[in-house]
């Protein structure tokens, strides 16, 4: 039997190949390297449910779409849904600088990922992954925050893609819309 194809709109490499890995028994992915319009909200969900909507009936098929963010507390859920704009900006090096001096570490990644074909509504799915902002930059593997988040003590950073496809957000958020693409297409 032919897996199905998931077009996956995406610009960012490291969730294309965070995707490939998670859904390489059951999907072919290919991507769509192109930006869309991304909704001014605080809201992951709403800014992933339009960002599918926009891009179903923009390539006229069934696209996924997938927005994060890292919310930590003693920031006040900061950068929250304006992490990309964040890392760009500031990057992880501003981010330990706010956090100089500060005890309580808590943070937590969430990831939403969008599903929408063409005049349907779309579709959404959560992931959480709970976890602590480190005192500074350890490790060199993942992407954007990861070398200052940990996990039960373990710095992301230096985790490889497998140990991080098995606890991350995205993770969590893709296994769900798998599950539910799963029986819908059965």
């Amino acid at each position: 039997m032919q897996r199905p194809t998931l077009y996956f709109v995406t610009t960012n490499a490291g969730k294309l190949r965070e995707a490939k890995d998670l859904f390489k028994d059951y999907f072919e992915v290919e991507q769509v390297n192109t930006t869309y319009p991304e909704l001014q909200e605080d809201d992951l969900s709403k800014i992933a449910a339009y960002g599918a909507r926009y891009c179903a009936d923009s390539l006229n098929r069934e696209v996924i779409v997938e927005d994060s963010g890292l919310f930590v507390d003693a920031l006040k859920g900061f950068p929250g849904p304006y992490s990309s704009f964040v890392q760009k900006t500031l990057g992880n090096k501003g981010i330990l600088k706010l956090m100089e001096g500060v005890e309580g570490r808590r943070a937590e990644f969430r990831s939403v990922v969008g599903y929408c074909a063409p005049g349907e509504e779309p579709t959404t799915f959560t992931g959480i992954w709970w976890g602590d902002i480190l005192h500074q930059e350890t490790g060199t593997g993942g992407f954007g925050y990861d070398p200052i988040f940990s996990y039960r003590k373990f710095p992301v950073g230096e985790m490889t893609v497998e140990q991080k496809n098995e606890v991350s957000h995205r993770r969590r958020s893709m296994i769900q819309f798998r599950d539910w693409y799963l029986s819908r297409i059965k």
